[in-house]
């Protein structure tokens, strides 16, 4: 799987905000779908927005096959939220930044209509970032239920206060029985998110590289660890009372038992993202105030 993709020609693309529909948010669709109409492009949009802004209406889940480009108008919340949405399709993503940090989502409001304008002109890359598939297998049913996260994947105990004991396997070698809060598995994309504040280590977007990372270990020496993205991960969380849970990107989730079996290992489809003008360690510089 190659790092990069290169460009392909734009003829309809479309705009998603954010779910809570900020002035700014629909403000700047309106003007973007105006923009793309008048250049004989087609803006798309889910129904309850198009009919807003103006733009041709799609079902959401028709939107990755439905366009040749994707604009995300919020936070990394609603890119991640839309990456999970284009299963296998390679749709390309640009995130315009209005929520907080914004490390999937870099461009910003003001750089909104330049981006749009060279992309359309073909000058562009796509990155294509690696994903996470999760399987819980039920062992009391022996139902097995998929998630997919561009982020991460986490274990965490529903109740405050309480340390959960698991068991996690990498390429069917024992690795660590680990007490503690939860437990992060990232990507490299991942790697700025929770995972950065558990203490794990900030990953260069292209390597092909998991994090495991637990949170508030009861050994301090159990320290994040940076595994090969080909390794699958089984994990077992031994807590009797029923109180675990697996989040995906912090936006899907499930409650688990100790008979159920966890497996994460890197995901059949990337995600592919438009490259901003920004070089990464400008965006780590910017956004984690380095310097």
């Amino acid at each position: 799987m190659p790092n990069a993709m290169t460009a392909k020609r734009i003829r309809s693309i479309g705009l998603v905000v954010r779910r809570d529909y900020p002035e700014t948010a629909i403000a700047l669709a309106t003007d973007l779908a105006d923009w793309l109409t008048s250049r004989h492009l087609e803006a798309v949009a889910e129904p309850a927005i198009a009919k807003i802004i103006g733009a041709h209406p799609v079902p959401p889940n028709d939107l990755p096959r439905k366009v040749d480009l994707i604009v995300v108008l919020g936070g990394d919340g609603t890119l991640l939220g839309v990456a999970r949405l284009i299963g296998d399709r390679e749709t390309p993503i640009l995130g315009i930044n209005l929520g907080g940090l914004g490390f999937l989502t870099e461009i910003t409001i003001e750089e909104a209509r330049d981006t749009l304008a060279r992309i359309i002109a073909g000058d562009y890359e796509v990155d294509q970032r690696i994903t996470l598939e999760a399987d819980v297998d039920r062992g009391s049913t022996g139902k097995i239920e998929h998630f997919r996260a561009l982020n991460d994947v986490v274990i965490v105990k529903r109740e405050m206060g309480r340390m959960l004991d698991m068991n996690v396997i990498a390429d069917r070698q024992p690795v660590c029985s680990y007490r503690a809060d939860g437990l992060i598995v990232a990507t490299p994309t991942g790697s700025t998110g929770y995972a950065l504040s558990a203490g794990g280590p900030i990953v260069f977007p292209n390597l092909r590289v998991l994090v495991l990372a637990p949170i508030c270990p009861h050994t301090l020496s159990n320290r994040p660890v940076v595994l090969p993205d080909s390794f699958e991960l089984e994990m077992r969380v031994k807590t009797d009372d029923n109180g675990a849970m697996l989040t995906c990107d912090g936006q899907e989730s499930a409650a688990l038992n100790p008979i159920d079996t966890i497996r994460v290992r890197r995901g059949k489809h990337p995600v592919s993202l438009v490259r901003s003008s920004h070089a990464y360690f400008e965006i780590w510089r910017d956004k984690l105030r380095w310097g």
